[in-house]
């Protein structure tokens, strides 16, 4: 790839200028982080699987008509996405407590719950990504009100499909994060789906043994780290011949 001028870099991926206007080149990096960048480290392979399985997931969200930022995938770590404006806003969606929702409400961890539940996080490193509600959301501006029923209509749709996708190779969609952007044609604007999704920010348990499959075996020093990011991968059917391979990133211009 030709010298392309880096536009931002996250503890997980860089966005560089992409080859016309309105894209960008989506390049997975290796690093992981936790804990509000807390915890640091590197996941050998994690930006080639994520790559390829953020690739899968939203190419068959795009078949039943979920709007996303995707475009295709250009090489082993990047992928060309069109610019949206990112909306600050984290939605998580939780079908069986886990993580920080065990912690607050003292639910045992595995626990299903009664229905799925929608939670919202302001984006932001500096603040520690605090939960907001939607008042919070609508009152500061984030997002309107249509925005913001777009954005959980759309979650609630990526929950239900993504839940029976999972299923099928043996896999309990636990919880998810999603990121959404306003993309911009002419006078148009929708809101889509942005970012990846991967087991960077899913919660994937094997069905049987509830075995974590998922950044978690990172967060709680687990082990085998490596090993599961390539489990999920081989179930969907999509692990590289030869395991995951390496390419560089674009040089970028400062």
């Amino acid at each position: 790839m030709s010298r392309r001028r880096r536009i931002y870099e996250g503890r997980a991926k860089v966005l560089f200028e992409g080859p016309e206007p309105g894209t960008l080149v989506q390049y997975f990096k290796d690093d992981a982080s936790a804990f509000n960048n807390k915890k640091q480290g590197v996941i050998t392979g994690k930006g080639v699987l994520n790559n390829r399985i953020s690739e899968y997931l939203m190419s068959r969200l795009s078949e039943i008509g979920v709007p996303t930022h995707f475009v295709r995938r250009l090489n082993m770590r990047e992928q060309l996405i069109r610019e949206v404006e990112i909306i600050p806003i984290e939605v998580v969606v939780r079908n069986v407590a886990a993580g920080s929702l065990s912690k607050r409400f003292g639910i045992p961890e595995g626990t299903p719950l009664p229905r799925s539940i929608i939670e919202y996080y302001y984006k932001s490193e500096e603040l520690g990504h605090p939960m907001v509600t939607e008042e919070h959301i609508t009152a500061f501006g984030w997002a309107a009100p249509q925005d913001l029923d777009d954005m959980v209509a759309l979650a609630l749709r990526v929950n239900d499909y993504l839940s029976g996708l999972f299923l099928g190779i043996g896999l309990k969609l636990v919880d998810f994060k999603l990121e959404f952007g306003r993309l911009w044609e002419e006078d148009d604007m929708r809101i889509v789906l942005a970012d990846e999704i991967s087991p960077d920010n899913c919660r994937l348990w094997d069905i049987k043994t509830n075995e974590k499959l998922d950044k978690d075996r990172f967060r709680q020093d687990l082990g085998k780290v490596e090993e599961a990011y390539q489990e999920v991968a081989r179930r969907l059917g999509i692990l590289p011949e030869g395991g995951p391979g390496d390419v560089k990133g674009p040089k970028t211009l400062q």
